[in-house]
C-alpha cells in the first residue's frame, strides 16, 4: 500500500511510518519544515514539504495522488494557542479530508482525541482544542466519498508499548503509550471493515490485533 501522513513529523506519525515501512508498505508523511525530513527518512517515509495551513486543496490532492490510504495526524501540538487549534487541528484535518476525497483516496483514518465534542464549553486552549477536534470529526464523518475511521485515544504517554489496548466506541478516560496508538493506527489503516467507526482507545487487556478485528464491521 501507499500511505499519506499529514502531520508526518509528529510523534505519533513517526513510530507509525516506522512500522508501516517495516512491513513493506509505501509511506509518504507531510511535513511543514524541511529541515525534519531527515527524521522522516530514517523512519522509512519519504518526506513531503507542504503547509496544511496555507495550501490549497489541489495542491494537497496532488500529494495524495495514487495513495491507498490517507492518515491525519497532525495537530498543533503543546505551546500554540487556542487559534492554531482552529488553524491546524479543525482546518487542516478539513482541508486533508477534502483532500483525500478530491484525488480519489477512500480510505481514511484520523488522529482524534477522546472527549473531542463541537460543543465541548470552556474557554481554556485544551477547551478550544476539543471544539476543533470535534468540530474536525463531524467535518469528516459527512464525507460520502471517504470510507472513515476516527481514532480518540486518550492522555498519551512516552512509556514503552504493551500492545495490550481497549478499543471500543466508548471507553471512558485513560492513558495509552503513543507506540501502541500508532500500532492500533496500522492495523485500522489495513482494516477497511473498520469505516465508518469512532473508535475511543486506551490500555487495556487485548491484543491490538484481536481489539481491531473485534470491532470490524460493527
Amino acid at each position: 500500500m501507499r500511505i499519506v501522513i499529514a502531520g508526518g513529523h509528529g510523534q505519533i506519525a513517526l513510530r507509525l511510518e516506522r512500522l508501516l515501512a517495516a512491513r513493506g508498505d509505501e509511506v509518504a508523511g507531510i511535513i511543514r519544515r524541511a529541515e525534519q525530513g531527515d527524521d522522516l527518512r530514517a523512519a522509512g517515509a519519504e518526506p513531503v514539504l507542504c503547509d496544511l495551513e496555507s495550501a490549497s486543496v489541489e495542491e494537497v490532492a496532488a500529494h495524495l495522488q495514487g495513495a491507498d490510504a490517507a492518515v491525519f495526524a497532525a495537530g498543533a501540538g503543546p505551546g500554540s494557542g487556542a487559534a492554531r487549534k482552529e488553524t491546524v487541528d479543525k482546518g487542516a484535518a478539513i482541508l486533508f479530508a477534502d483532500a483525500a476525497e478530491r484525488a480519489g483516496v477512500r480510505r481514511h483514518v484520523v488522529v482524534s482525541s477522546i472527549g473531542a465534542d463541537p460543543a465541548h464549553p470552556g474557554d481554556d486552549v485544551f477547551d478550544a482544542y476539543l471544539r476543533a477536534k470535534g468540530e474536525a470529526d463531524e467535518y469528516v464523518r459527512g464525507r460520502t466519498g471517504l470510507d472513515w475511521t476516527i481514532l480518540r485515544p486518550g492522555s498519551l504517554l512516552d512509556d514503552a508499548g504493551t500492545g495490550l489496548v481497549r478499543l471500543e466506541a466508548s471507553t471512558g478516560r485513560g492513558t495509552i503509550p503513543r507506540d501502541d496508538v500508532a500500532a492500533v493506527l496500522a492495523e485500522l489503516v489495513d482494516t477497511p471493515a473498520t469505516a465508518g467507526l469512532t473508535l475511543e482507545l486506551i490500555s487495556g487487556s487485548i491484543p491490538i490485533s484481536v481489539a481491531v478485528k473485534s470491532v470490524a464491521g460493527n
